[in-house]
């Protein structure tokens, strides 16, 4: 049995042991398994003190407990789902027991349409952005559409400039995908770099107390064995929020839906912005349809060209004397 840190009653069992094992035996990423594990954790804790033990739980007490998530933390269903599918697994995969509440539990799912700014307004946030190290993983962000931590845990090799891609190696669920960059983006993180010059990072973190120790951020940023964390980028958007013209909320990752947005106002197809967002299913790109913003002067021209193109050549023939 893997040993566990923390010897409370849950951990310390044969059965959370199991689920450990069987969790570290899947192909999933260092975060998603310690959410696996902390919330089969709270199932345990749950019932304790004086409880069964997960083992001996009852379906109706694993529905119960889903319950009480759902109706009275009124925890948002993604969230309860976060929560089912480390439990499911652990009874029916570990201890083989294939509940009907696998199929009866049910949650009202709401698909939220996603925050996007303008390009005007993307303009002014990355006008606020004062810090250059903090402007230049924002404007990468935006640029080629990746999530904070790919951005963050880009190497210098990642950068093919050749080829005019990033390489994302460890996607969301450990899927790596090319992007594409531009030349003058690709010129941009060089001259970042060679500010810093760190062997292993494009953006790398500063470390604590790194003005006590009477040596420039460039040099802190250069010895750093450690990528820049997400928590210093949010907490950099939270300043900037305040200072920024633009009033609706907005977070890091609103960049990254901008994106997605204004590449389908320009014509690119969908399945083309999907395999740039790595989603796995083209139904999670199909959101950003409703928040496109096509002009009618736009649909206009394209109806008018298409008048030009193809009903006028063939009318056009069709006049020609035989």
């Amino acid at each position: 049995m893997p040993t566990c840190p923390d010897m409370n009653t849950t951990k310390s069992s044969k059965t959370y042991g199991q689920f450990y094992a069987h969790v570290h035996s899947k192909a999933h990423s260092p975060r998603s398994r310690d959410v696996y594990l902390r919330w089969v954790e709270r199932l345990g804790e749950y019932y304790q003190p004086g409880g069964p033990g997960l083992r001996r739980l009852s379906e109706r007490q694993v529905l119960d407990y889903l319950i009480y998530l759902r109706d009275d933390q009124k925890l948002a269903a993604s969230t309860v789902n976060q929560a089912l599918v480390p439990i499911r697994m652990l009874y029916r995969d570990v201890l083989e027991r294939d509940w009907r509440l696998w199929q009866q539990f049910t949650l009202q799912r709401r698909e939220p349409l996603p925050s996007v700014l303008t390009r005007s307004e993307v303009h002014a946030v990355l006008s606020c952005v004062h810090e250059g190290r903090f402007r230049a993983v924002l404007a990468l962000t935006y640029h080629c559409g990746l999530r904070l931590t790919e951005a963050l845990q880009l190497k210098p090799t990642d950068i093919d400039s050749k080829r005019g891609v990033i390489r994302v190696r460890c996607g969301k669920g450990g899927k790596a995908r090319e992007v594409p960059i531009c030349a003058s983006m690709v010129q941009r993180l060089r001259d970042f770099w060679r500010h810093h010059r760190n062997p292993d990072w494009v953006f790398p973190g500063v470390g604590r107390g790194w003005k006590q120790s009477g040596i420039t951020q460039a040099e802190a940023m250069g010895r750093s064995d450690k990528p820049m964390s997400s928590s210093a980028v949010q907490m950099a958007m939270r300043i900037i929020r305040a200072n920024c013209p633009v009033k609706k909320p907005f977070t890091v990752h609103t960049l990254r839906h901008s994106f997605a947005t204004h590449l389908l106002e320009d014509g690119v197809s969908i399945r083309q912005v999907s395999r740039y967002l790595g989603h796995s299913e083209l139904k999670s790109t199909l959101v950003y349809l409703h928040v496109t913003e096509l002009s009618e002067e736009g649909g206009r021209r394209a109806q008018a060209d298409l008048y030009t193109e193809v009903i006028e050549k063939a009318l056009r023939r069709r006049r020609r004397p035989r």
